[in-house]
């Protein structure tokens, strides 16, 4: 793989997670993109004459050869979305980051749940984020979090504790532990979990990367937990997000008088699956804990495990978004329709989609 070439379109200025995929199904690899005509690459939707130029510069073939330097040295492992390793789950969300930064080992990726909540939590919620997610973690689901003060750090150290796998997503580089006091929690995660993020080495957190940050966490879920959460909070964003990328929203139901519920107890009102034990979490995702056990979902065994061409990446996404017929995908992505029926039979071999009645397709 050739990461270099990877990182050096993703840094190009202008070129996001929805252009970077459109750049890959025009020219098959990021290498052919980065050396494409400024005309051949006006020819990708959404391209602008800017981004051309960026994307045929130097500038970002020499920032991604001194980052994947880096990354080498720092022992941090790259995944693409076309990766066996990438999570599917991801390809759902509309908007995957291409290239992930992963500190740790992913010994599954699903079922996975979501925990979150303010950074000032009270000693109530605090509690109640670390016991949820020990819980979660006996039962054998992967706990998601940001890793940020409050009920985050509670999630990963409960989930820890319950000899669990536990997944930290950074709205900032790898190399970067935010908040600081959080470098030994930052440790014992890499030792039995992971630490994600789609930004480079030595990014900075600053606030407009949590958003995007957020996206991933809801999009690594069946469902999101919210235990606190101020009005306003960053927590709700993750709810919002889950709600577009048709995750379960939940959320622990706190006192009327205490500022610290009132975003969480508006979600409950507005319909979110109200949580006083963890069979309430386990109900709202559909797993069973009698019959539930992590082995049954090593990323080893599970399916979906073969690589992906970027056009069949591109069908995938789109079918992981909802059930699709034949002309749609067509429409959607600009191909022909013998190509895109070469690239639906591709994928049923390799076990990711069923064909439904009338030439509608789904993930399997």
């Amino acid at each position: 793989m050739d990461y270099v070439s990877w990182i050096a379109l993703r840094a190009a200025e202008g070129v996001g997670p929805v252009l970077f995929r459109r750049l890959l199904e025009r020219f098959d690899s990021p290498d052919k993109a980065l050396s494409a005509s400024p005309g051949a690459l006006m020819s990708v939707r959404g391209m602008t004459a800017q981004v051309a130029t960026a994307i045929g510069g130097d500038t970002c073939r020499r920032f991604a050869e001194a980052e994947y330097h880096k990354i080498v040295n720092a022992g941090v492992r790259l995944l693409t979305f076309l990766d066996a390793e990438y999570p599917r789950r991801l390809f759902e969300i509309g908007d995957p980051p291409p290239l992930l930064y992963l500190r740790g080992t992913v010994t599954f990726w699903e079922p996975a749940v979501a925990v979150v909540g303010s950074r000032r939590a009270t000693r109530e919620g605090l509690k109640v984020a670390e016991r949820l997610s020990t819980e979660l973690a006996e039962a054998g689901i992967a706990v998601v979090s940001g890793m940020a003060r409050g009920i985050d750090t509670a999630a990963h150290r409960g989930s820890l504790a319950g000899g669990g796998v536990t997944l930290a997503v950074l709205g900032c580089g790898l190399d970067v532990v935010y908040p600081p006091e959080n470098q030994g929690l930052a440790d014992r995660i890499a030792e039995g979990g992971c630490i994600i993020s789609e930004f480079p080495l030595g990014t900075q957190p600053l606030a407009e990367h949590f958003p995007r940050r957020n996206r991933i966490i809801s999009g690594l879920s069946r469902g999101v937990l919210v235990v606190e959460a101020v009005e306003k909070s960053g927590s709700l964003i993750t709810a919002r997000y889950a709600l577009d990328q048709g995750r379960e929203v939940l959320a622990v139901p706190g006192p009327i008088s205490s500022p610290a519920n009132r975003g969480s107890n508006r979600l409950i009102k507005q319909g979110a699956q109200l949580v006083d034990c963890v069979d309430d979490i386990l109900e709202a995702i559909q797993i069973d804990r009698k019959t539930q056990h992590p082995s049954l979902f090593d990323t080893a065994s599970a399916p979906m495990r073969s690589t992906l061409t970027p056009r069949e990446a591109a069908v995938y996404g789109l079918i992981a978004q909802g059930p699709r017929h034949l002309d749609e995908i067509t429409l959607a992505l600009e191909l022909t329709p013998g190509e895109v029926s070469a690239m639906v039979l591709g994928l049923e071999l390799k076990g990711m989609l069923t064909q439904l009645p009338g030439s509608y397709y789904s993930i399997s």
